[in-house]
């Protein structure tokens, strides 16, 4: 809901800016947001990996390749916002929504990318479906971001 919201508002905002909104979107690196976006499905499809992995040892790597995606993911988009010129304390209309809305999702990476190699330590099937589950809605989160934030 939060993310929707936080859309939402982006969405609405860019309706009111055109011209700011077009100016920030310029300088986004698409090709990094490109990159990025193969490494979370990768990262995803590793996490899908994990419930269906029939020994303990398949499921710690399935889980830890899907934690090195989420830090890779994170490293990545710190790259591009250090590459943008990106701040939290950014005074154009664009960059703070920008910036509030994917450090937002960065922080859900993060977290879950910690929790997913936490688990790789301490598996049990019904914590392992539960957090590759919310691993696939980060996803999900991040497809609908992308082409709201870097397309539109």
């Amino acid at each position: 809901m939060a993310f929707a919201a936080l859309l939402t508002g982006f969405v609405i905002a860019s309706w009111f800016q055109p011209e700011a909104f077009a100016a920030g979107k310029a300088r986004l690196h698409h090709d990094i947001a490109i990159a990025n976006t193969v490494i979370l499905l990768a990262s995803g499809w590793f996490a899908a990996l994990a419930p269906r992995s029939a020994s303990v040892g398949r499921q710690r790597l399935a889980l830890l390749a899907a934690a090195a995606g989420g830090i890779l993911f994170v490293a990545v988009k710190l790259y591009e916002y250090r590459a943008e010129g990106a701040s939290l304390l950014a005074e154009d209309v664009f960059s703070q929504p920008y910036v509030l809305i994917t450090g937002f999702h960065l922080a859900h990476v993060l977290f879950g990318a910690l929790v997913l190699a936490l688990m790789a330590r301490f598996p049990s099937p019904e914590n392992i479906h539960l957090m590759t589950t919310l691993w696939h809605v980060i996803d999900i989160v991040w497809l609908v971001m992308f082409p709201v934030i870097y397309l539109l």
